[in-house]
Order: C-alpha cells, then sequence, then structure tokens
C-alpha cells in the first residue's frame, strides 16, 4: 500500500482527527515497504475503552474495530453449547444439508453473535460518555461467511455484506434502503460526514445523502465486483481474475482465466491446502468427501468464462444460464455495462492482457488457516 496515495484515516488525522484501530486492520500484507511507520488504520489499542481514554478532550476520534470475528477457526460445538438448535440453521442450497453442516454454521453463528456483543460493549462506552448522538457508527464486513462458495468468491454469498448504519444526529433512523453500496464509498463518506473533499484517487461515491436525506434512494441500482489473487494457492503463485455485474435482476460474472481452478490447486501449492482459497473446516471437508457431487462442482469445480444468473428466478444463483439463448440478449447487456466500466477504470485486463497482476510480490503469510 504506497504512502503517496492517501487513505481516508491519514486525511482525517490530518485534519485533526485521533485514530486507532483494535485487532485486523488494513490486511493482510506488509505495510511497512509501502512506507508506513504503522497500521494505515491507525495505532494499535488493546480495546475501544484504552483508545478512548487516550482521545484528548473536545478532539474528534475515528476508531477501527477490525475484529477477527467471525473468521475461522470456530471452537467446534460452540454454537450448541451456547444454546442454539442446529434445526433452526437455514442451510444454502450449495450445501449438503448434513449435521456437520449444521453445526459448522452454528459455530459461525455463535462467532457473529460473539462480535455484536463487543460491538453493544463499545456503544455502551459511548452512551455512557455522552458521545454516542453525535457519532457516525457504520457496521459491515469485508467478505462472505468462510465457507465453500462464499468468501472469496464473486457471488451474493462471497460479496453481499450486511450494513447498518447509525448516525442520530444527522440521519433519521429505523429505515432500509435497498440502494447498492460498495465498501469503496465508505471512505468518501467518512471524509464528507467531516466536511471534507474525498482525493481525487477515490472512485468510490459518498452516500451520506442517503442518511442524511438529500438524495432520493433508489437511483445505485448497480455494483461491480472483481477479484484478482486471493491467496497463494495456485502454481506460478497466480490468481483467478475475474469481473462481475451485480443489478437488482441480474448477476453476471466474466472469468478472465477459465482454465484455473476457482478455489485453488487440488493440490497445496503454497497455503491453506487443497482447494486454498476456501478456508478449511468441517463444511469444506463434508464436500470434498464426494467429489462427483453437485455441491462438490459448484463449490471446487472449473468455471466457464461467462456466468448468468437470473435472480428473480434463481436468488441463490444455482443455475448459470449464460447459454441459454432466451438469456442472450441480456447476457449482452450486461457484458457491454461491465466493459464500459473497464475501461471507464482502465482496467489492466481489457483486451485480454493485466497478467501484471500475477507478477507483484506476495506479501500475506505463506502458511494461512
Amino acid at each position: 500500500m504506497p504512502k503517496e496515495f492517501p487513505v481516508y484515516t491519514d486525511l482525517l488525522e490530518k485534519a485533526g482527527y485521533f485514530i486507532g484501530l483494535t485487532r485486523k486492520g488494513w490486511g493482510p500484507g506488509d505495510y511497512e515497504p509501502g512506507g508506513y511507520a504503522e497500521n494505515p488504520a491507525g495505532k494499535t489499542y488493546n480495546n475501544f475503552q484504552s483508545f478512548f481514554s487516550k482521545v484528548p478532550k473536545g478532539k474528534p476520534f475515528c476508531y477501527w474495530f477490525g475484529s477477527h470475528d467471525p473468521h475461522r477457526e470456530y471452537v467446534k460445538g460452540s454454537g450448541a453449547k451456547a444454546g442454539m438448535k442446529s434445526a433452526d440453521v437455514q442451510v444454502p442450497p450449495w450445501f449438503p444439508d448434513t449435521p456437520e453442516v449444521r453445526n459448522d454454521i452454528l459455530d459461525y453463528y455463535f462467532a457473529v453473535q460473539r462480535f455484536d456483543r463487543e460491538l453493544g460493549e463499545i456503544i455502551q462506552i459511548l452512551e455512557r460518555t455522552g458521545q454516542l448522538e453525535n457519532t457516525l457508527i457504520v457496521v459491515t464486513g469485508d467478505n462472505g461467511m468462510p465457507f465453500p462458495r462464499c468468501k472469496a468468491n464473486l457471488y451474493d454469498g462471497g460479496t453481499r455484506q450486511p450494513l447498518a448504519v447509525r448516525w442520530p444526529a444527522k440521519a433519521k433512523g429505523g429505515r432500509t434502503l435497498d440502494d447498492f453500496i460498495n465498501l469503496t464509498d465508505l471512505a468518501p463518506t467518512f471524509l464528507e460526514a467531516a466536511g471534507l473533499k474525498p482525493a481525487p484517487q477515490m472512485t468510490g461515491r459518498s452516500f451520506l445523502g442517503l442518511l442524511t436525506g438529500t438524495e432520493q434512494p433508489g437511483a445505485r441500482d448497480v455494483v461491480f465486483v472483481e477479484r484478482e489473487r486471493h491467496a497463494n494457492v495456485r502454481k506460478g503463485d497466480v490468481g483467478y481474475p475475474s469481473r462481475a455485474i451485480r443489478t437488482r435482476d441480474f448477476l453476471y460474472i466474466w472469468n478472465l482465466r477459465p482454465e484455473r481452478w476457482p478455489a485453488g490447486d487440488p493440490e497445496m501449492w503454497k497455503a491453506v491446502g487443497a482447494f486454498g482459497d476456501c478456508d478449511n473446516g468441517p463444511t469444506k471437508s463434508e464436500i470434498l468427501k464426494n467429489p462427483g457431487s453437485k455441491f462438490f462442482s459448484l463449490a471446487f469445480g472449473k468455471r466457464p468464462g461467462e456466468e448468468l444468473y437470473d435472480l428473480k428466478r434463481d436468488p441463490s444463483q444455482m443455475q448459470n444460464v449464460a447459454a441459454d439463448p432466451k438469456y442472450a440478449s441480456d447476457k449482452k447487456e450486461m457484458h457491454r455495462r461491465l466493459e464500459k466500466w473497464m475501461t471507464d477504470t482502465k482496467d489492466p485486463r481489457l483486451g485480454g492482457k493485466g497478467d501484471e497482476f500475477e507478477t507483484y510480490t506476495y506479501y500475506g503469510p505463506v502458511q494461512q488457516h
């Protein structure tokens, strides 16, 4: 992360904000080669209380709570031990419905609830000190659940995140909006909320107007997502380049190197294990037991160059209709819009290029769990 490109925490700090983080900040990677002396998200504190106690009186603050929940690994049986019932689990249709899978998801729920509890403790401190009403709180995630066909994929299971925003002093609460928001929109939103202008390199769009009511809901009806190298899990340290466009009606994915394994090579390369772009766990192990099953194909099998999903008929994105003549015009239009976006953003992958992505030094850990 070259320091020459400003991040929102840098800009807020220069504007007088007190900056700090707990646990996972910017990463994975090594920030020192980019010119940073500490994590770009700020100085590390053990918890919010220790950070908050250091904020000078009257000074605004920006705090990043980077919980490790609900990352793996989970304590097996923690969900059931907490009183949750495996019978209540909603098993996604791309997983086999077995006791092992249900209990794995239950343990994931437990990790989510642990995050919720810690977040609640932070909110209590803000409330107790009279800071809650004028603090902009944004809660979201950085990727899908660490299960097959979810994290590190461009399906909704990998890219769609919960998003909750609270700022009573400026924004009317109790609303649910269905506009498309991208994580790149957070930085310009934070800067605008602080009365600053986003850096020209920031391609995201502030959604402050949606919060305050100056922007009419409904206009943000598309989001673009992309994927390159996630972990070091393919021979030659290569990634799985894909680009996608998601509207309310369709998800279209363009897999630019379909000859590669989307979840990593079947044999361990350098990290995680077989199909290493998917975190190890009971659900992955359960699917690997039956390599001839549809679940194995959906999670680990090679994919065609184009995927198209009709979200009204197939919200779970199980049936690829890219080769169906009935969808030819829809596929053509989605591809056109995706290619235009790639042109507008000067995507190096246009025209079959972009292999320089494969040559960048990998700064993540060699062994990941």
